[in-house]
């Protein structure tokens, strides 16, 4: 049994703590709020620019949510509007080869 499991141990732990979650925010209250994960530093390609304003995003819908200027909702947020386009995201602290995560069309 212990050669079985260790296989799926490596599988997981090659790509699952390399690539980041398909769906992240950086709002603590957001039910996808990605806590430890934002330490490392996430890469956010959108529509082929890199961006460094993104709020939330998703890949597998492929948008993005960002501040709308300086604009607050009722309850003192920022106030956030979603763009949709193709959507990439890696790593940043495993550098320029890291694996990413994109919608495979």
């Amino acid at each position: 049994m212990t050669e079985d499991q260790q296989p799926d141990q490596a599988n997981s732990a090659a790509s699952g703590p390399d690539i980041p979650p398909d769906h992240l925010a950086i709002n603590p209250r957001s039910p996808h709020y990605g806590g430890e994960l934002l330490t490392r530093g996430i890469g956010i390609n959108f529509r082929g620019d890199r961006k460094h304003n993104i709020e939330e995003y998703c890949v597998s819908e492929g948008w993005v949510k960002v501040q709308a200027g300086k604009t607050m909702d009722r309850k003192g947020n920022p106030l956030l509007i979603k763009l949709n386009g193709d959507v990439e995201a890696w790593f940043e602290d495993l550098g320029d080869d890291a694996p990413k995560i994109s919608k495979s069309a």
